[in-house]
Protein backbone atom coordinates (compact mmCIF):
# COMPACT_ATOMS: atom_id res chain seq x y z
CA UNK A 1 0.00 0.00 0.00
CA UNK A 2 0.57 3.64 -0.27
CA UNK A 3 0.66 5.99 2.46
CA UNK A 4 0.42 9.73 2.26
CA UNK A 5 0.25 12.82 4.88
CA UNK A 6 0.03 15.98 3.51
CA UNK A 7 0.70 19.30 5.79
CA UNK A 8 0.68 23.23 5.30
CA UNK A 9 -2.57 23.93 4.85
CA UNK A 10 -3.72 26.66 6.91
CA UNK A 11 -5.45 30.14 6.52
CA UNK A 12 -4.69 32.97 4.63
CA UNK A 13 -5.53 36.55 3.47
CA UNK A 14 -7.13 36.97 0.06
CA UNK A 15 -3.60 37.23 -2.30
CA UNK A 16 -1.86 35.42 0.35
CA UNK A 17 -0.18 32.41 -0.52
CA UNK A 18 0.29 28.86 1.09
CA UNK A 19 2.71 25.78 0.31
CA UNK A 20 1.37 22.39 0.40
CA UNK A 21 3.25 18.84 1.04
CA UNK A 22 2.80 15.46 0.38
CA UNK A 23 4.98 12.57 1.85
CA UNK A 24 4.44 9.30 -0.07
CA UNK A 25 6.06 5.59 2.14
CA UNK A 26 4.99 2.46 1.48
CA UNK A 27 5.19 0.84 -1.58
CA UNK A 28 6.09 3.87 -3.66
CA UNK A 29 7.78 2.41 -6.45
CA UNK A 30 5.14 2.10 -8.69
CA UNK A 31 3.58 4.96 -8.67
CA UNK A 32 3.51 7.06 -11.68
CA UNK A 33 1.52 10.41 -11.31
CA UNK A 34 0.63 12.55 -7.82
CA UNK A 35 -1.55 15.22 -7.95
CA UNK A 36 -3.66 17.25 -5.45
CA UNK A 37 -7.44 17.32 -5.26
CA UNK A 38 -9.99 19.77 -3.43
CA UNK A 39 -13.34 19.28 -2.16
CA UNK A 40 -15.28 22.57 -1.21
CA UNK A 41 -18.32 22.11 0.94
CA UNK A 42 -21.68 21.47 -0.61
CA UNK A 43 -19.27 20.26 -3.76
CA UNK A 44 -17.55 17.52 -5.44
CA UNK A 45 -14.06 17.01 -4.94
CA UNK A 46 -12.32 18.15 -8.14
CA UNK A 47 -8.67 18.17 -9.63
CA UNK A 48 -6.29 21.04 -9.10
CA UNK A 49 -3.00 19.57 -10.51
CA UNK A 50 -1.46 16.55 -11.39
CA UNK A 51 2.91 15.53 -12.19
CA UNK A 52 3.95 12.16 -13.32
CA UNK A 53 7.31 10.83 -12.92
CA UNK A 54 8.29 12.04 -15.90
CA UNK A 55 7.41 15.96 -14.82
CA UNK A 56 4.66 16.62 -16.76
CA UNK A 57 1.88 18.28 -15.65
CA UNK A 58 -1.88 19.05 -15.92
CA UNK A 59 -3.71 22.04 -13.88
CA UNK A 60 -7.36 22.79 -13.47
CA UNK A 61 -8.01 26.07 -15.39
CA UNK A 62 -9.14 27.85 -12.24
CA UNK A 63 -5.75 27.55 -11.03
CA UNK A 64 -3.56 28.29 -14.09
CA UNK A 65 -1.11 30.84 -13.66
CA UNK A 66 -1.17 30.82 -9.54
CA UNK A 67 -0.44 27.45 -8.92
CA UNK A 68 2.55 25.26 -9.16
CA UNK A 69 3.17 21.35 -9.16
CA UNK A 70 6.10 20.34 -8.34
CA UNK A 71 7.91 16.71 -7.27
CA UNK A 72 10.96 15.84 -5.15
CA UNK A 73 11.26 12.44 -6.15
CA UNK A 74 14.57 11.60 -4.16
CA UNK A 75 12.24 13.00 -1.14
CA UNK A 76 8.96 11.06 -2.68
CA UNK A 77 7.21 14.07 -1.93
CA UNK A 78 5.30 16.61 -4.16
CA UNK A 79 4.40 20.16 -3.67
CA UNK A 80 2.11 22.50 -4.25
CA UNK A 81 2.23 26.35 -4.49
CA UNK A 82 -0.30 28.21 -4.32
CA UNK A 83 -0.36 32.15 -5.31
CA UNK A 84 -2.93 34.57 -5.20
CA UNK A 85 -5.19 32.95 -3.54
CA UNK A 86 -9.19 33.38 -4.01
CA UNK A 87 -11.66 32.72 -0.98
CA UNK A 88 -13.04 30.20 -3.64
CA UNK A 89 -9.83 28.09 -3.52
CA UNK A 90 -11.14 27.37 -0.03
CA UNK A 91 -11.70 23.39 0.07
CA UNK A 92 -9.90 21.06 1.64
CA UNK A 93 -6.82 19.83 -0.42
CA UNK A 94 -6.36 16.03 -0.65
CA UNK A 95 -3.47 14.24 -1.91
CA UNK A 96 -3.47 11.52 -4.76
CA UNK A 97 -0.76 8.94 -5.79
CA UNK A 98 -2.24 6.60 -8.60
CA UNK A 99 0.35 3.43 -8.90
CA UNK A 100 0.67 0.72 -10.94
CA UNK A 101 0.43 -1.64 -8.40
CA UNK A 102 -2.41 -0.28 -6.38
CA UNK A 103 -4.13 1.84 -8.24
CA UNK A 104 -5.11 5.94 -6.15
CA UNK A 105 -4.34 6.29 -2.54
CA UNK A 106 -5.42 9.10 -1.05
CA UNK A 107 -4.38 11.11 1.99
CA UNK A 108 -6.36 12.85 4.86
CA UNK A 109 -6.84 16.35 3.41
CA UNK A 110 -5.81 19.42 4.46
CA UNK A 111 -7.69 22.52 4.90
CA UNK A 112 -7.05 25.67 3.62
CA UNK A 113 -9.38 28.69 4.05
CA UNK A 114 -8.69 32.01 1.85
CA UNK A 115 -10.95 34.80 3.99
CA UNK A 116 -10.02 38.30 5.59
Amino acid sequence: QVQLVESGGGLVQPGGSLRLSCAASGSIGSIYRMGWYRQAPGKERELVATITTGGSTNYAESVKGRFTISRENDKNTVNLQMNSLKPEDTAVYYCEARSYQFGPSWGQGTQVTVSS
